[in-house]
């Protein structure tokens, strides 16, 4: 029996694609692994507090040190980061708005990322704790990026993604992207296909 945390982000409701494909992975995987908890947030419901500077006095106090005003700062990003590292899987569908990621869940990654809590600095060094966890990302994306878009190059999303969760430990990341939704019905078509065809390979291999 696994533990799995699912996390929306779009602010969309049932319009949302990102939304959509992250529960066709739910709903296959709860078929195959029916024991496995789940853990089900979202951001567009419960709106995650962009950090601020008392916050992050606040994060970089030892929690020895730490007043009852800068306990209750945290108090949000603890229950986060105590799911968070819970988790021995997640799945987190993530729009991409202006090439990169929204606002609600670059805030959710500046409560999560948080020293002493999902890494640590020993011997200069950045040691992730986070570790042993499997990341899979669900994306919902405009335009397309392969060669001869005139887009290459242009996703800031899956790296600013990435190096997030790895910066914590987080090795086996994974993303499903849903391309071209904005280029006309058939690019539309042909992007939410072939999500939802890895989307029932993974679910197996995964």
């Amino acid at each position: 029996m696994a533990s799995i945390l699912h996390i929306d982000s779009s602010p969309r409701g049932d319009r949302s694609k990102s939304r959509k494909l992250a529960k066709e992975f739910i709903a296959a995987w709860q078929d195959l692994h029916p024991d496995d908890v789940i853990t089900y947030r979202d951001l567009r419901q419960t709106p995650v507090p962009h950090v601020t500077e008392d916050w992050i006095a606040a994060s970089f106090t030892a929690p020895e040190a730490l007043t009852s005003e800068m306990a209750e700062l945290l108090k949000f990003s603890d229950a986060l980061v105590d799911e968070f590292l819970a988790a021995d899987r997640c799945i987190f569908s993530v729009p991409m708005y202006n090439f990169s990621i929204p606002s609600n869940f670059k805030a959710y990654i500046d409560q999560v990322v948080r020293v002493g809590r999902t890494f640590m600095e020993e011997n200069g060094q950045v040691k992730g704790l986070a570790n042993g966890k499997k990341l899979l990302f669900i994306t919902s994306r405009g335009v397309e990026f392969e060669a001869g878009s005139p887009y290459k190059g242009w996703d800031s999303q899956e790296p600013a993604l990435r190096y997030a969760f790895q910066y914590m430990g987080v090795t086996d990341i994974q993303f499903i992207h849903a391309n071209g939704l904005d280029l006309g019905d058939e690019a539309r078509k042909r992007g939410l296909d072939e999500a939802q065809s890895k989307i029932q390979k993974l679910v197996n291999d995964w």
